[in-house]
Parts: structure tokens; sequence; C-alpha cells
């Protein structure tokens, strides 16, 4: 990676998952991201600078049956060339939303970004949306079905755009990632 290259953060899930919810709530402002409840309304790549250490990248959401089969395949053709290509990329966050069971579409992502040596975290979206006694034993059934494909499972974490739980985890992260990049 040149020195030049300012290290990219890419978020990306199903359709409607909440990737613009959560990078509004990262920048801590509800009008960067639009958001709209009409999944698959991101069809371009979206980046967003922050602090001039970094980009989140808003990608297109895969698995929306609602496209035409020209979009849909536009939104392979952008996935697959970035993945391929975006050297500067540290990490992506693939978003799940918690009150669901994976899909295939996801666990064929996930080999995706496997398979293209592109390091991977689960965030586990919308967990406002359950009990607080459904969270613990719906992130264990995800784990479950995890575990099925993955040896290691993937660094993971839960998140709410709404209370903002989870943010300063996701943050973290990525403070702690940048610095092993700059060593």
């Amino acid at each position: 990676m040149s020195s030049k290259q300012i290290p990219e953060y890419a978020l990306v899930g199903r359709s409607n998952v909440g990737k613009s919810s959560l990078i509004n709530s990262l920048l801590n402002n509800k009008k960067i991201a639009k958001t709209s409840s009409t999944p698959g309304k991101t069809i371009l790549i979206n980046h967003f600078k922050i602090n001039e250490s970094f980009y989140l990248v808003d990608l297109p959401g895969y698995g929306y049956a609602n496209l035409s089969k020209k979009i849909k395949e536009d939104i392979k053709k952008t996935h697959r060339s970035y993945f391929k290509f975006r050297k500067q990329l540290l990490y992506t966050f693939l978003l799940i939303d918690i009150r669901h069971n994976l899909q295939k579409v996801d666990i064929e992502f996930m080999e995706f970004l496997n398979d293209n040596l592109c390091p991977f975290v689960i965030i586990f979206t919308k967990s406002d949306k359950l009990k607080s006694g459904q969270i613990e034993s719906q992130i264990n059934d995800l784990r479950k079905q995890l575990s099925i494909y993955w040896d290691e499972l993937p660094t993971s974490y839960v998140t709410s755009s709404k209370d903002k739980s989870g943010i300063d985890d996701i943050f973290n992260f990525i403070e702690e990632s940048l610095k092993e990049y700059k060593i």
C-alpha cells in the first residue's frame, strides 16, 4: 500500500440491513448517508472520509430480489472489482440484521471475502428491535450457524443505530487496526 493511500473500512450486507444508518451513527450525523425503508437504494459506492485518517465505504447491498437483473449484475461487478483491487482496504464490516437467520447469500459473500483474502468483521445490526433477553439467544444461534462454515469465528459486534450501542466498540476496533496498519 502506498503511503499516500488512506485506509478503508467497507460496509456491506444484504439490502436494508442498516449500512447507511450505521455510518450515520458512527459519524453522529443522521443526514450524512441517505437512509431509506426501501431496500436497494444504495447502488453506488460512497466514501466518507474521517479525520483525514480513514474512509468508511458504503457499498451497495446484496441479495435484494426486486432489482432488475442488470442492476443486480452491476452490483456484483462493483463488489468484485472493489474487493479485488482496493489494496487500502483494511477490513470489511459485514452487516447482518440480528433479527434474522443467516441466508445463503450471506455465507456466499463471506466465502467471497475469504477467497479474496479480505479480512472481515461481522456487525449484527438492529439490536434495539429485540428484547434484551432475546439478543444473547439470537447471537448464540447466529454463531452456531457461522460455526458450520468457520472453525474460528470472525470478530463480531452487536449494534443499534437507534440507541448507539456497540458504536464505541467499532471505533475501538478501527483505532486498534489503524495502529497495526501504521506499524
